[in-house]
């Protein structure tokens, strides 16, 4: 124990406050103080207990200062929170800790979902209506009433409803419907497509006990269907297929025996359909396009979806069809929802202490990270705690996740560190608790729906963090509620059309009248030999394009670089952030333990190699980038307020020189420098922004050295204007990158995905309401830095460890801007510096 206190000599706690002081406290006996900011805490020990010595020390002289500092609320303001509702013991402790400040607190609850129509009177298959009475089903949600009767009827739904609300039904009973009246027997009628296999085959239980009741089949074909499984699906195709966009586009692509099964597909059911946002739906947009040229029936269109401020139009956009919506509301429920912003600690340290509460009292928890390197230094700092927690997220082998799965839904394991790959309505048995870090309010709601065992009340909180938009919502917590998630796809993505058209070749061959708005890439192919004129049709050329769509992900262009552990295999990352996170001598997360990348083979084979570090070894590492954009084509370009803003095709050259190494558990933005022997090197065109920021003419007059205040100006605001807009683009920030260059004023910020993914056009369309978002943050900002904080300017994905940060400078520019001055574009100037 480092220091004891004077009083009752239990541990004495010092943390930095978020407005940089120093808070002294004894959680025992009621002791605290609030000292001035120094980095040496045993100067601010020695000066608590001389204020202890002379009496300015007492157990309850602290609140009202913490209070008037905006550190914690009043107990008034929070009993006011509370109002009527009744919050149990350990909401109660967690609202009146003291130790966060309690930005919202309320009880969320749904209302009675509307009923329908009685089972019976919609004209259901006498089968059909016979099984439901046998599940004690005796009358449908006013939703389900309206799916079955529109889906029924051939219309395109898109059903929007929350998790656990009855979807499954709704879909799945009017195709059992269909089937029963219009199918033939031995073809396909129906493909149910899920997000991934895991999901597949967590719903295939549920939808084969029902349909195989009335006489409909269902299988399963994905990448783990065994070959006898396979031949007897080829031989005897089921009614209903359950598979996953990959399946389709490989069998599509190589024309298999099991793609000629698909040419007979009636209706295409795409669940969870809010997941192919960015890089991946532009692909899945493209398959469907594919999959109803080789069917041979006009394709039907059922999604099912998560709450979406934008579902119709963006399912329009998917599926290239009209649709109609039908919203359903979720089961009765309550739940205590809590905001908390971490004032006087970390937001890691926030997540694990609710997390430690909530196990303690044997109450199952997940918690929801925005990275893969949060939910691995969560989990690692919560196993410290002695919480029973394991990691669940992308990029972990299948296996891995699954036993993660069966551990918590058995029971045998309390906490779940996960990314949104568990967002997704795999069944992971009963959840009380859902804590979650930031993201956009309908998809904490689709979290917070998992949470509450029959009956009881479940708890959700949400932590806000060491970041511009935290400390946005902290003074504005209604505003939260506002910011619903934008899904974006970019079907004009040339790379993805460039990919996809091969494709399409490989399907069937093209004939000259169609697919005309792809004239232009054809031509190109043709030119290029991958594809060739044959008796009056477009075929592709084998020999040539095999390996190019044979080496293609759909889930993210580009290679990927594979990770290996002992000689085998024990995940994988895409580039371009492979080279910033497996860099040689770069800690690597896997599954809860860090690890030393001792070997990285890039560009010949990609492939990292990690070895074993000792438990306490102190680090984990942040890379140091440099990058260069060349504007290629505008497609765009427009005012916003009174700046000119283009949205074009960039080429970006990006440079990793070398890495910063970050002390474990301290939630620094910056740490110590280390140079890479050979830079890795990488270039790719994207889209992005470019707008020319106006001069902060007052602080350039006031400062000593004029060209650092103005470069570090523009660099922290485009470090704002990304972390801050994130609500507002429906939390897109980490799909995006930035570049400003010097002193020039002009700020790039570009689509991380190879081609463009569509993020940043989303941050284009809504650019007013970022810029202002962007002023109040840095102006609201308590902090004295003139470089700011995390809080207001910097960024954990910052390229130049968080140097050539100018705070004031950036407020200048920002008022400037919403104050209307105006500006236009200009061509970068060779010898500007870049900052990322």
């Amino acid at each position: 124990m480092k220091f004891s206190c004077p009083k009752c000599k239990s541990k004495i706690e010092i943390q930095k406050t978020f407005n940089k002081k120093m808070h002294v406290s004894c959680e025992k006996c009621g002791i605290e103080d609030l000292l001035e900011f120094s980095k040496n805490v045993d100067e601010v020990f020695l000066e608590f207990l001389s204020r202890f010595d002379k009496g300015l020390v007492t157990e309850r002289g602290l609140s009202e200062g913490l209070k008037d500092e905006g550190i914690v609320r009043g107990e008034n303001e929070i009993k006011e929170m509370i109002g009527n509702n009744k919050p149990d013991k350990i909401t109660e402790e967690i609202l009146y800790s003291k130790k966060d400040y309690v930005s919202q607190y309320k009880v969320l609850s749904n209302p009675e979902p509307k009923m329908g129509c009685k089972v019976e009177d919609l004209g259901l298959d006498e089968s059909i209506t016979a099984h439901l009475k046998e599940l004690k089903i005796e009358q449908f949600y006013k939703f389900q009433e309206e799916a079955i009767g529109e889906i029924t009827f051939g219309e395109n739904v898109v059903i929007e409803a929350p998790t656990a609300s009855g979807k499954t039904e709704a879909f799945l009973i009017p195709v059992i419907q269909r089937i029963k009246k219009d199918a033939n027997d031995g073809n396909v009628f129906a493909i149910f497509v899920y997000p991934t296999k895991a999901l597949s085959r967590d719903q295939y239980p549920k939808i084969q006990k029902f349909a195989e009741k009335i006489g409909v089949k269902v299988k399963v074909f994905d990448g783990d269907t065994k070959l006898d499984e396979r031949r007897e699906i080829i031989d005897n195709p089921p009614q209903i297929l359950i598979t996953n966009f990959d399946v389709l586009h490989y069998h599509m692509w190589h024309q298999t025996k099991f793609s000629s099964l698909l040419s007979s597909t009636r209706i295409l059911v795409t669940d969870e359909a809010h997941v192919y946002s960015g890089i991946f739906g532009t692909n899945v947009h493209y398959i469907i396009k594919r999959l109803k040229r080789i069917c041979t029936n006009k394709l039907q269109f059922v999604a099912a979806s998560a709450t979406l401020d934008d579902a119709k139009e963006f399912c329009q956009k998917l599926f290239g069809e009209e649709m109609q919506k039908i919203r359903g509301s979720g089961k009765k429920g309550q739940t205590d929802f809590a905001m908390l912003f971490p004032s006087l600690r970390t937001q890691r340290a926030l997540m694990v202490e609710l997390t430690k509460k909530l196990t303690q009292k044997n109450h199952k928890t997940m918690v929801f990270n925005n990275s893969h390197l949060n939910s691995e230094l969560l989990a690692i700092q919560a196993k410290k705690q002695k919480v029973n927690i394991k990691v669940h997220r992308a990029g972990l082998m299948a296996n891995y996740r699954a036993s993660v799965e069966r551990q918590f839904k058995e029971d045998s394991l309390q906490a779940i560190s996960c990314t949104p790959t568990l967002e997704l309505g795999i069944d992971v048995g009963n959840v009380d608790c859902v804590i979650s870090s930031t993201i956009p309010v309908n998809r904490l709601i689709q979290r917070i729906g998992r949470a509450a065992r029959k009956g009881q009340r479940g708890y959700a909180f949400l932590a806000l963090g060491n970041d511009p938009i935290s400390q946005y919502y902290k003074n504005h917590p209604d505003d939260y509620f506002e910011d619903i998630e934008k899904t974006y796809i970019d079907p004009k993505n040339p790379f993805v059309e460039e990919f996809q058209v091969l494709a399409m070749a490989c399907d069937r061959p093209i004939s000259k009248h169609e697919l005309k708005e792809h004239q232009e890439i054809i031509e190109h192919h043709i030119s290029n030999e991958n594809l060739k004129e044959f008796n009056n049709r477009i075929i592709p050329n084998f020999d040539k394009i095999n390996s190019m769509l044979s080496e293609y992900s759909i889930r993210g262009i580009g290679n990927s670089v594979d990770i290996f552990l002992d000689g085998k295999k024990a995940g994988d990352r895409v580039l371009p952030i492979a080279l910033e996170e497996l860099h040689k001598d770069a800690i690597y997360f896997l599954a809860g333990i860090r690890y030393k990348v001792k070997e990285f083979d890039y560009p010949k084979n990609n492939y990292a190699k990690l070895e074993r570090i000792p438990r306490d070894y102190p680090y984990y590492t942040k890379s140091l980038t440099e990058e260069w954009p060349t504007i290629e084509t505008v497609y765009e370009r427009r005012k916003a307020n009174g700046i000119e803003i283009a949205f074009c095709k960039l080429h970006i050259e990006k440079k990793v020189y070398g890495y910063v190494n970050i002390e474990l558990g301290q939630e620094i933005t910056q740490g110590e420098k280390v140079e890479l022997d050979t830079p890795l090197e990488y270039d790719f065109v994207t889209k992005g922004i470019v707008f020319h920021a106006p001069r902060p003419l007052k602080i350039i007059d006031e400062s000593e050295d004029e060209e650092y205040a103005e470069a570090s100006g523009y660099h922290a605001t485009e470090h704002v204007v990304i972390e801050g807009s994130n609500m507002i683009t429906g939390g897109v920030s980490q799909d995006l990158g930035g570049i400003s260059l010097g002193t020039s004023g002009l700020i790039f910020i570009y689509d991380g995905a190879i081609g463009g993914s569509g993020a940043s056009k989303a941050l284009y369309d809504r650019f007013e309401k970022a810029l202002e978002r962007s002023m109040f943050i840095v102006k609201e900002c308590p902090c004295k830095n003139e470089s700011g904080c995390p809080r207001c300017t910097f960024s954990y994905r910052c390229g130049n460890n968080n140097e050539y940060l100018h705070k004031h400078s950036a407020l200048e520019i920002l008022e400037r801007i919403n104050d209307g001055e105006e500006t236009e574009l200009i061509d970068p100037t060779e010898g500007d510096r870049p900052l990322v």
